[in-house]
C-alpha cells in the first residue's frame, strides 16, 4: 500500500500526516509526489501561518519503500533518474516555502525519513524518536538532499560517520548533535509541536518568511550579498502592518495582534 499523504489546517497551522503506519510510513515515489503537492498548497495558503509535518503510528517514516525498491531494480539508469526528480525537489521546496516547517518526530526517522526532517526548520522530538540514515543498508548512497542537511546540522565528520556507518541514534544524542531541536516526553510531543507551531503562526509571518529565506542564502551566499538581502527584506518587513502593529503595541505596552500582512 502506497504510504497515503494527508493535510489539515486548523488555527493557521497546517498539518502534512504522513499515513501509512502499516509500512512505518515509507515513502515510494507516489508518495513524494503526494508531498510535494501538499506542501506547496499548504505553504502558499493566506489560511497557514507554520506548516507541521508528522507521522501516523510508531513512526516519522523509515525512509525509502524496500518492497517497491525490489520492483525497480531492472530498471535502466535513464528511467530511475528520471523517477528521482520529484525526490530531488522535496528538500529544496521545504527550505524556500514561505511558511516555517517543522518536523514533530513521532518515532524513527531513517533514510529519506531523516532526510525530510533534516530539511525542515526545525526538528521537535519525542523522547522514543530514533534516528539513521540506513541508505548503505539498502547499497544506496544517499538522496533527498541528506548529504547537504546533514553535514550542516551535524558538521562534516559527523555527517560522513552516520552515512558510512548507519547505526541508530537516540534522541537524547541526537539532541547533543544538534540533529533536533528539543526533546519533549511522548505523550507531549503533539502539544509541545503545536504551542511552538502557534506561536510562529500567531506571529508576524511575513517578517519570518523574510528571516527564512535570509538564512538560506546564508548558508551558501558571501557576507555582502546577505548583507544586501538582508537590507532588502527588512524594508520590505518596514512596510507590513505587522511592523506598525508591533510598534504601537510596545508604545501602547500590551501585546501586539500580528494579521500576517
Amino acid at each position: 500500500m502506497v504510504t497515503q499523504v494527508r493535510t489539515s489546517v486548523e488555527d493557521r497551522i497546517g498539518t502534512v500526516l504522513l499515513d501509512g503506519p502499516d509500512r512505518m510510513n515509507a515513502i515510494s515515489v507516489e508518495t513524494t509526489d503526494q508531498l510535494l503537492l501538499a506542501l506547496e498548497e499548504l505553504g502558499n495558503s493566506p489560511d497557514v501561518g507554520v506548516i507541521v509535518i508528522t507521522g501516523s503510528g510508531r513512526a516519522f517514516s523509515a525512509g525509502g519503500d524496500v518492497k517497491v525498491m525490489h520492483d525497480m531494480t531492472s530498471m535502466t539508469y535513464e528511467n530511475y533518474l528520471h523517477i528521482m526528480q520529484p525526490t530531488q525537489r522535496l528538500p529544496g521546496l521545504i527550505r524556500s516555502l514561505p511558511r516555517v516547517v517543522i518536523a514533530q518526530l513521532n518515532g524513527v526517522a531513517a533514510g529519506a525519513g531523516l532526510a525530510i526532517a533534516a530539511a525542515c526548520d526545525m526538528r521537535i522530538a519525542g523522547a522514543s524518536a530514533r534516528f539513521t540514515t540506513a541508505f548503505g543498508k539498502v547499497g544506496f548512497s544517499g538522496d533527498c538532499g541528506i548529504s547537504w542537511t546533514l553535514t550542516r546540522l551535524v558538521g562534516t565528520a559527523k555527517a560522513r560517520e552516520m552515512m558510512l556507518l548507519g547505526e541508530m541514534l537516540g534522541a537524547e544524542e541526537a539532541l547533543k548533535l544538534g540533529l533536533i531541536n528539543k526533546l519533549v516526553a511522548d505523550d507531549a510531543l503533539e502539544a509541545d509541536t503545536r504551542a511552538i507551531a502557534a506561536r510562529i503562526a500567531n506571529g508576524p509571518v511575513v517578517a519570518y518568511q523574510y528571516m527564512k529565506a535570509n538564512l538560506l542564502a546564508a548558508e551558501t551566499e558571501p557576507l555582502q550579498a546577505v548583507v544586501n538581502l538582508e537590507a532588502m527584506h527588512q524594508t520590505r518587513a518596514f512596510m507590513t502592518d505587522d511592523h506598525r502593529e508591533a510598534i504601537a503595541a510596545f508604545a501602547e505596552k500590551r501585546a501586539p495582534c500580528f494579521a500576517g500582512r
